[in-house]
This record gives structure tokens, C-alpha cells and sequence, in this order.
């Protein structure tokens, strides 16, 4: 059998719930929906950092992302550090990729085409890296392939100086996007990934790295997308009165009005729409090309999106909504038809991905193979998982979470108890607290 195709489809921001597959009954994920009934699909997959530039970093390396101090956006991948990227071209794939990377987010150019040099050097031989939402919306001049498209197009100015005016409120500004469908980011990406797959050659195996750059926000999408939930129900946020939680959490946390977290859901799910129309279109491509039997297809986010819980929007927290990624893994020999509870992280698709490539294990990496569960020999993988920003760890086990917040309270959560982590019982479980700490200690030092 000839070494398999490997195709990864990840997007921005897509909490965990928001997917047809994982009762979302309010969206529309006719595609994904359909990955997932073919595969396993995982519901407790968490990022290692809730933030996008920390949290591909991990994935490209391996490694916790904390270790190579990337804690923030301004982190970037150290040189010399091995991607599975490298490995896989090192190996003999062709290793292409369109959409956004970030990591090396502080630069402000990608290249006309998407292949600065620094992708090359990441380990791509065919690299389209675009802009994310809002640095493509940031400059009046082309600053990568996306914008050099809207350019090329004379859409350029309209879009930039609509995310002019967005850019007061990101979040609370949610208007559709004044661009056509077919001009939307995902749009373009969606195509470009289509047509990479309709055009590759067969002499070598491929991985493809489909990057989108939504839902995240802002929550733009187009309008004939946005027409499809305009009065749509939408789930209510988590209400939480804040008690027992972080000073941060307390200054950083706002009132929104029902209504109001209701559009900014409408018009992320109408976002999370269009890349599932991008998503059948590139599997399309796949089974016109006869290769749907010899791919590995993955589908996860870098993080998740709040969209209201907790009075919190975007990230870069530890609750469920922002921690917690979708996960669908399907291809060769693996039975579909599955959910899989397995407590596993984002940086664990590194070593699955290589194991799908036949290489031998990267010695000193953090990441382990799903292979064992995707076989099914195991349901269990982790006992726990973990994750780390700039002012917090924190650890999630399959009952509770526990949150170290530096210079300021920790936080305990019964999830089996208390889902919506509106109790903290931190000060009342003081043994569950040490035990915690311990292995939080033991994982990222």
C-alpha cells in the first residue's frame, strides 16, 4: 500500500459545541457532520494555549508551547526547532499549505504568494500562507496572496476600511462583511485549497495543511450567509456572577445584552456555515481525484471562542468554551461512526500525524499518537490535560480543573458537577488542589 495522504483542515476559534455532529441542533455543519459519521470524533480535546500563535506553535513543534516560551501572539517558532512538517518533506511528502499559519505572527508580510522564506524553511514546499482577519483588514496595500486577490479585484479599499470601522469594537460590531461571498477569506481559501488538491501530482504522497482564517472574530460574515440565521434561537450564554473568580477575569468580563450575544452567535455560526461549504468543496475535490480512500483527513481548531459565557468574548481564558477544540480524525482503516471521550490535547495531532506517515517516534517531544485509540485498542490516552498563557496553567482531568492564576486566586472546578464552572471550590477542596498542583508541576515544571 502506498504511504497515505494526509489532510488537515483546521479553523479559528471554533468552540467544541458549535458543530451539528455534537448536537448543535441550531447549526448547519452538513460536511463536518458527514467527516464525522465516516471517523472518530473526539469531544475532549483541549488546546494547550488558548491563543492562536502558542497554540500552532505547539502543534507544529510537538512540545508544550510554554517550553519554548511562546506564552502569547508575539511568540515565534524558535529556528532549529523541529517541525513534523520537516519531518514529513525530510521523508519524502510533498507538504503544502493555504491559510493562515502564525508562526511568526509578529511579521507584518507574508509575500505576494504566500512563500516567504520562512515557510520553507518550517518544512513546506508548497506554501500559500495568508493573512488572518484582521491583519488582512489592517493594511491599505497588499500584504500576502489574500489582499493582493482583493486588490487585484479593486476590493482591497472596501474591505480595509470597513475593518477601519470595526476596529472600536471587534466583537459588538458585527455587521456582514460589504465583500461577496466568493471575495470572503474562507472563500478564497476554500478554492485555492480545492484547487491545490485537483492539481498535485501523484508521484509522491502530500500533506496539506487547509488553514482557514473564521469563525474567529470579527463576526463578519457575508450576507448571504448572515440571511441564513438572522432570526435564528440561539443557545443563552453561561450567566455567571463572578464569585471566586480571578481579578482578571473581573476586569476583563463585560455586560452584554441578550440580544446582543445572540447576533455576535448568529453571525458566528453563519461564519462556521461557510467553512463547512468550503470543507465539502475540498473533499469533493478529494473524491474526484480518486484519493479519498488513501487520505487521512483531520479536522480541529487552534482554540475556542467564549461568545458571551462568563461575560467574556474571543480567548485566552481556561473555561470550557475557549480551552476545548472540536476533533474529527477519519481515513484509512479507521471505523467510523465513533465519539471518543479520551482526554487528549491539540499538540497530540503532531505525533498522529507522523504515525499516519510511518515515521518513528520524535524522541523529546511532548505529543502522543492517537494511533491507539483510532485502532481502537484503547479508549483512554490521557489521564489529563494541560495548557498555559502568559498569567495562568492550568489542568483538566475528566472530573475537575484546576486553574493556577499567577498573583491571584486559584480556581477549582467540578466539571461533573458544575459543567459551567460558575463554583469555585478551591478553598473547600484543599487535598484535590495539592494533588492538581502536583501533576500541573510535574507536566510543565
Amino acid at each position: 500500500m502506498p504511504r497515505p495522504n494526509i489532510l488537515f483542515i483546521m479553523d479559528d476559534q471554533h468552540r467544541h459545541d458549535y458543530l451539528g455532529a455534537a448536537g448543535a441542533d441550531f447549526l448547519r455543519t452538513p460536511h463536518l457532520d458527514r467527516l464525522a459519521a465516516a471517523g472518530v470524533r473526539f469531544t475532549q480535546c483541549t488546546t494547550n494555549a488558548p491563543v492562536c500563535a502558542p497554540a500552532r506553535i505547539g502543534l507544529a513543534s510537538g512540545l508544550q508551547p510554554s517550553r519554548l516560551g511562546c506564552l502569547d501572539n508575539s511568540g515565534r517558532l524558535p529556528s532549529g526547532t523541529t517541525t513534523y512538517y520537516q519531518r514529513l518533506r525530510d521523508s519524502g511528502y510533498r507538504v503544502g499549505c493555504v491559510g493562515k499559519l502564525d508562526l511568526r505572527k509578529s511579521d507584518g508580510y507574508n509575500g505576494r504568494y504566500g512563500d516567504r522564506p520562512y515557510a520553507y524553511s518550517w518544512g513546506f514546499t508548497h506554501p500559500e500562507e495568508c493573512e488572518g482577519k484582521m491583519h488582512a483588514g489592517s493594511s491599505p496595500t497588499p500584504i500576502g496572496p489574500y489582499t493582493h486577490y482583493l486588490a487585484d479585484k479593486g476590493k482591497l479599499a472596501t474591505f480595509h476600511q470597513d475593518y477601519r470601522r470595526r476596529a472600536t469594537s471587534w466583537i459588538t460590531d458585527c455587521r456582514d462583511s460589504p465583500l461577496d461571498s466568493e471575495d470572503f477569506e474562507d472563500a478564497y481559501i476554500g478554492r485555492r485549497a480545492a484547487e491545490w488538491i485537483a492539481h498535485v501530482p501523484d508521484d509522491f504522497p502530500w500533506h496539506y495543511f487547509v488553514s482557514f482564517v473564521g469563525p474567529h472574530d470579527p463576526f463578519d460574515p457575508p450576507t448571504e450567509y448572515g440571511d441564513r440565521y438572522r432570526d435564528a434561537e440561539m443557545p443563552p450564554a453561561i450567566g455567571d456572577s463572578l464569585a471566586g473568580k480571578p481579578e482578571w477575569i473581573k476586569k476583563r468580563a463585560a455586560y452584554f445584552a441578550r440580544d446582543q450575544i445572540a447576533q455576535t452567535r448568529r453571525q458566528y455560526c453563519a461564519a462556521t456555515e461557510l467553512i463547512d461549504d468550503q470543507i465539502g468543496l475540498i473533499l469533493d475535490a478529494l473524491e474526484k481525484r480518486g484519493q479519498l480512500d488513501n487520505t487521512y483527513i483531520i479536522f480541529s481548531s487552534d482554540h475556542g471562542e467564549l461568545l458571551g459565557d462568563h461575560g467574556l468574548y474571543t480567548k485566552s481564558a481556561a473555561y470550557e468554551a475557549s480551552l476545548r477544540v472540536p476533533l474529527i480524525i477519519a481515513g484509512p482503516n479507521i471505523a467510523g461512526g465513533r465519539v471518543c471521550d479520551a482526554l487528549c490535547e491539540l499538540i497530540d495531532l503532531n505525533a498522529t500525524i507522523c504515525d499516519f506517515a510511518q515515521l518513528a517516534p520524535q524522541q523529546d517531544i511532548d505529543a502522543r499518537s492517537l494511533q491507539p485509540v483510532l485502532d481502537g485498542q484503547t479508549d483512554t490516552h490521557r489521564q489529563a490535560t494541560v495548557a498555559a498563557l502568559r498569567n495562568f496553567r492550568c489542568i483538566r482531568t475528566g472530573t475537575h480543573k484546576y486553574i493556577q492564576n499567577y498573583n491571584d486566586c486559584d480556581e477549582l472546578y467540578d466539571l461533573e458537577q458544575d459543567p459551567d464552572e460558575l463554583d469555585n471550590i478551591a478553598a473547600t477542596a484543599p487535598d484535590v488542589v495539592a494533588d492538581l498542583a502536583r501533576r500541573l508541576r510535574r507536566r510543565l515544571g
